[in-house]
């Protein structure tokens, strides 16, 4: 714990943007490591702490219908910029979620919004790419961000 309570501290922070909800949440995710030791395989101890530490703010977050797909791509962008090893590896992991979630959209609105939030185009290059205009790739991109929020079970805008 002494080694990494500030590392699990600043996660919970820069995830949930409360210190003392961080706090709370950095002492869950020792109490869960400990409590779930048996699981552990020994290998890749940050990483394991790291992905319970976001579990529990994914799951404090969606508890508390804080969390939105735009904190998530701040959250991704913040992570890519990172050199921590560890962040990357959650980012590629939410990264992954975002990917799956918009898999299993159905056309026109999976390949919309995979280009979007995915790949990071813009409404006209997917146009372009796509050969269609590009007001219907606005629209498509509206339903397809609209789908994903009821997916996600949030209230508030990707």
């Amino acid at each position: 714990m002494e080694t990494y309570q500030n590392l699990i501290f600043s996660l919970c922070y820069k995830m949930i943007g409360n210190y003392f909800t961080a706090e709370d949440l950095a002492q869950d995710t020792f109490v869960a490591a400990y409590t779930h030791l048996e699981r552990f395989d020994g290998q890749h101890e940050k990483a394991w702490l790291c992905r319970i530490a976001v579990n529990k703010c994914l799951d404090f977050l969606k508890k508390e219908s804080h969390y939105t797909s735009s904190d998530n791509t701040e959250l991704l962008q913040t992570l890519a910029d990172t050199e921590n090893v560890e962040t990357q590896v959650l980012a590629q992991e939410a990264a992954q979620e975002l990917q799956r979630a918009c898999n299993g959209l159905k056309e026109p609105y999976r390949s919309v919004a995979i280009a979007h939030f995915c790949e990071e185009k813009s409404v006209p290059e997917i146009a372009q790419e796509q050969k269609k205009n590009s007001k219907t790739v606005q629209t498509q991109l509206c339903r397809a961000r609209t789908k994903l929020q009821k997916l996600y079970g949030r209230g508030r805008h990707i």
